[in-house]
């Protein structure tokens, strides 16, 4: 599966969290040989709690399926750039590739506003690669606000 494909998968992630009135973002975890570990969307709200990131759920269930926090030679899609909670899990879990669709300028943590992943005083460096399907995850994220902010539908978080 290509680059694309795997943020396809993310998207739809993310479209699931939509539609659960969550923050839309979509991850989808895979083993180097491009096996499918886990795959997971935001659930701050519904799960009531303040680290079910989409991310680190799905860093969650793949350690779980694994036996094993090390999740070496794994790479996580995710359609916004990780923020730094979730970057610092990302390098605890020992991930090896951050694919991301849309930066995020408020809280990234993979370059845009922090650079975690390349940092030298850390133990482990995460290749990262942003941009795939850019506008199609920029939208998801800007569509949901906007109907917060225009159609009085506050966002529970």
């Amino acid at each position: 599966m290509t680059d694309t494909d795997l943020m396809e998968q993310a998207i739809f992630e993310a479209q699931q969290a939509a539609r659960e009135d969550e923050v839309p973002v979509g991850a989808v975890l895979i083993t180097e040989s491009g096996k499918l570990l886990a795959k997971a969307h935001n659930q701050t709200i519904t799960l009531c709690d303040p680290t079910a990131h989409a991310e680190i759920l799905a860093l969650r269930s793949a350690a779980n399926a694994l036996g094993n926090y090390r999740l070496l030679n794994t790479t996580l899609y995710v359609t916004i750039e990780p923020c730094i909670m979730c970057m610092g899990a990302l390098l605890n879990a020992r991930v090896s590739k951050i694919v991301y669709g849309a930066k995020d300028p408020k809280w990234g943590a993979a370059g845009s506003c922090y650079n975690l992943a390349a940092d030298p005083r850390l133990n482990h460096v995460i290749e990262v690669i942003g941009g795939v399907l850019e506008s199609e995850c920029r939208e998801l994220i800007h569509a949901f606000f906007e109907e917060k902010r225009y159609h009085g539908k506050p966002h529970n978080g």
